[in-house]
């Protein structure tokens, strides 16, 4: 690897995880896990209405529901899901992916909780750890897109450039107008030094209805990084307050114009 394409893949692997997993966690929240139909309610267990009610809480309120839940029925899928959903939402990573394979344990192909182990393990920067749940997730559920895309950064984590590439690709022909895995392939091709290809994609992708303000701005990133700072700073200040735009641009410039820059693009947004 050239320090060109090092510096690049330092730059932006922080990004591919958190797009996916945003993506990941939206999908998430739209469809409850159901718990198994068979399984008796156990004494104390909450009522499905006060589950359904405690999915629209805050992550450190949902953290303690699903935590209380989870102790009194060692078994219930719904319950350790949603507490590694709630861990990592908090950042808690190391522990989401704890609270997903307990539940692994107890029923090995549930999807929601592979697909959790997978999220936690990224989230972590795990991605190795993520390859055989992101696997099994996508087996049981061949049409969905997460899984593939979850499997492209895991497998970019562990180094595996060519499986993340064929995951990438596999997940945006399952979904062509999903602007997350067009996204996540065109900031795995920057990684790679293929800036012009990556601002291609991001382009149709921010087209598109499912387009967020992260894709928008990791049009602006790289765009940014091939020189043409005034065109990311446009685009930038669309979805940005004016600080965030000037730390942003700040941090551009020394990555342009140095062999590397000391925060990320990621720590720069969040005032880090």
């Amino acid at each position: 690897m050239c320090r060109k394409r090092a510096r690049l893949a330092t730059i932006l692997a922080p990004l591919l995880a958190s797009s996916v997993l945003m993506a990941a966690s939206a999908h998430a929240a739209d469809k409850p896990v159901a718990a198994p139909a068979a399984a008796p309610q156990a004494p104390g267990k909450a009522t499905p209405a006060e589950r359904s009610e405690m999915r629209r809480a805050d992550p450190l309120t949902r953290m303690a529901f699903w935590s209380t839940e989870a102790e009194r029925d060692g078994r219930d899928v719904e319950a350790g899901v949603g507490l590694s959903q709630a861990l990592r939402a908090l950042g808690r990573y190391d522990e989401a992916a704890d609270a997903a394979a307990r539940i692994l344990v107890v029923v090995p192909d549930n999807y929601d909780a592979l697909m959790e182990s997978a999220r936690a393990n990224v989230a972590r920067g795990q991605g190795f750890y993520a390859i055989e749940p992101g696997r099994k997730a996508a087996a049981l559920q061949p049409r969905d897109w997460r899984p593939l895309s979850l499997l492209g950064v895991a497998y970019e984590q562990a180094k595996r450039d060519d499986e993340a590439l064929a995951a990438h690709r596999q997940a945006v022909a399952l979904a062509p107008a999903e602007a997350v895995p067009l996204t996540n392939l065109a900031m795995h091709l920057a990684s790679t030094g293929d800036l012009p290809g990556a601002e291609k994609l991001l382009r149709q992708a921010s087209a598109l209805p499912t387009a967020t303000i992260q894709v928008r701005q990791n049009l602006a990133l790289v765009i940014g990084l091939q020189g043409r700072l005034d065109e990311a700073e446009k685009l930038a200040r669309q979805d940005l307050p004016p600080e965030s735009v000037d730390n942003n641009l700040a941090w551009l410039r020394a990555a342009v114009g140095q062999e590397g820059a000391t925060r990320s693009w990621t720590a720069v947004k969040a005032g880090g």
